[in-house]
C-alpha cells in the first residue's frame, strides 16, 4: 500500500452559480521516502490539494488516505492529531512568535509530539546553533525559514508539506533551504511534498506532479536527481 493514496479529490468553493470547483478529481500516490513536486500556475489548485492533505480543509469527495488511515473519515478531534501527530508543514511566511527564540519557537512544536527528535541534534543539522538564543528579528530570512522547517521536522513527522517554502528568499538562500529539504528527506526518511511554481526546483525530486485548472495534467517519476545546490533558474 501506498504511503499516501489520494482518490478522486474533489473540492470547489461557493454555490449555485458562483460555485467553482477547484480541484477536479485528482488522484495520485506517493511511497514513503518520496520527494515530490507539485507544480503549477497560480490559481491551479496546488495550495488548496496541500490543505487537504494536511487536513486543513475538508474535500467535498474523494478520499485521501495518509499512512493506512483515511483521514476523510475522522472527526474534527480526529483530524486534529492526525495533524499533530503525522505531519509538519513549512510555508512561504515562516509564521514565527516574535517573542521566542530560536529554540523556543522549535521547543513549541516538541512538546506536541510523543517522540520529538533531540533539540540539539535537530539546531545544529539546521546550521542553527549558533542563532539558538536569537529572536527571529535578529535573523536572515533564511535562518527564519531554517528555524520554520525545524519547528515542523521536531515533531518527527512521516509526512512534510512545504508551500512554497523558496518564494519569499533569494535565489542563494533558495538553494540553501531546498538542500536543507533534500537533506532532511534523507536522513530522517520523511515523505516531502513541496508546492511551487518553480518548474526548475523539480529537477531535484524523485516524483513530479503538476496541476493545470484543478486537474492533475502530469504525474511522473524523475530518473535522474539533480542535486539541490546545482539547480538553475
Amino acid at each position: 500500500m501506498a504511503f499516501l493514496e489520494v482518490a478522486d479529490v474533489r473540492k470547489g468553493y461557493g454555490e449555485g452559480d458562483a460555485h467553482i470547483e477547484v480541484i477536479k478529481g485528482v488522484s495520485t500516490s506517493l511511497e514513503k521516502g518520496d520527494f515530490a513536486s507539485l507544480l503549477g500556475p497560480s490559481g491551479s489548485g496546488k495550495s488548496t490539494f496541500l490543505n487537504i492533505v494536511g487536513g486543513l480543509e475538508p474535500c467535498d469527495g474523494g478520499r485521501v488516505v495518509v499512512d493506512g488511515v483515511d483521514i476523510t473519515g475522522l472527526s474534527d478531534r480526529e483530524v486534529g492529531e492526525y495533524r499533530r501527530a503525522e505531519l509538519g508543514f513549512v510555508f512561504q511566511f515562516y509564521n514565527l512568535i516574535p517573542d521566542l527564540t530560536v529554540c523556543e519557537n522549535i521547543e513549541v512544536c516538541a512538546h506536541l509530539s510523543e517522540d520529538p527528535l533531540p533539540l540539539d541534534d535537530l539546531l545544529r543539522s539546521l546550521g542553527l546553533w549558533d542563532q539558538r538564543r536569537k529572536f527571529p528579528r535578529q535573523m536572515s530570512g533564511g535562518q527564519q525559514q531554517r528555524c520554520a522547517i525545524g519547528r515542523a521536522l521536531v515533531k518527527n513527522p512521516k509526512l512534510l508539506l512545504c508551500d512554497e517554502p523558496t518564494g519569499a528568499l533569494d535565489y542563494q538562500t533558495s538553494l540553501e533551504i531546498l538542500a536543507l529539504m533534500e537533506e532532511v528527506n534523507r536522513e530522517y526518511g520523511c515523505t516531502v511534498v513541496v508546492v511551487t511554481h518553480n518548474d526548475a526546483i523539480a529537477r531535484m525530486s524523485n516524483r513530479i506532479m503538476r496541476l493545470h485548472d484543478g486537474m492533475l495534467v502530469e504525474d511522473s517519476v524523475n530518473e535522474e536527481r539533480v542535486p539541490a545546490l546545482s539547480l538553475e533558474w
